[in-house]
């Protein structure tokens, strides 16, 4: 993929090498740690406890039950796209109590993948107003579990309430291959918006 002319490409990190932030948000257990995990060429530093009793009342685990660590701040990752491009990755906290540190994280990235579970899509409603409100250019990411209900693409955006340009890709965020286009799909929807911008009159 060529990047050249890609607009706000973030810091140079040497040898033409571009650094970009990005974030992957999503509600709580949509898989933003695994997804950082499973794609990111370094040890990733995540921030994940041990569900307690005490969390009892203020996490909601319903659709995921099975569930016994969560994130309390945030992850980071980076992954090296090509030898033009670096992401830096940030993922942030599902949990509504966590939410004050998103304002935060948000400064300075170029883009996002919203996680969605479609088992709960209510689940992601906040991480999607968030990039609205923040004017973050973000896709949506439909982690598929096992038991995840099959829906038209067309349906899934209408629940979401998104519009017709933003990206909706179907991924494993436990595959590093399948996350991996996951973020080459939001450079080029980021590309796209660029060129957009470009021939907008002044």
């Amino acid at each position: 993929m060529d990047f050249k002319g890609f607009d706000h490409p973030g810091s140079p990190v040497g040898d033409g090498t571009r650094s970009v932030k990005v974030m992957i948000a999503g509600g709580f257990g949509t898989g933003k740690t695994t997804m950082v995990r499973s794609v990111s060429d370094i040890k990733p530093l995540t921030t994940e406890e041990t569900l307690t009793q005490a969390s009892a009342g203020v996490d909601h685990l319903i659709g995921v039950t099975d569930k016994t660590e969560t994130t309390v701040s945030l992850d980071f990752g980076k992954i090296g796209i090509n030898d033009e491009l670096v992401l830096y990755l940030f993922g942030t906290p599902g949990q509504e109590r966590f939410w004050f540190l998103w304002n935060g994280l948000f400064k300075g990235a170029l883009g996002a993948v919203v996680l969605v579970d479609t088992r709960r899509l209510a689940s992601s409603f906040r991480a999607i107003e968030e990039m609205e409100r923040q004017d973050v250019p973000f896709v949506i990411a439909l982690n598929v579990f096992p038991d995840s209900p099959q829906h038209p693409l067309d349906e899934i955006r209408d629940a979401l309430d998104i519009p017709p340009d933003i990206p909706i890709v179907a991924c494993d965020a436990r595959d590093r291959s399948s996350s991996r286009d996951v973020l080459v799909a939001l450079i080029r929807h980021l590309k796209d918006r660029s060129a957009v911008v470009a021939l907008e009159p002044r």
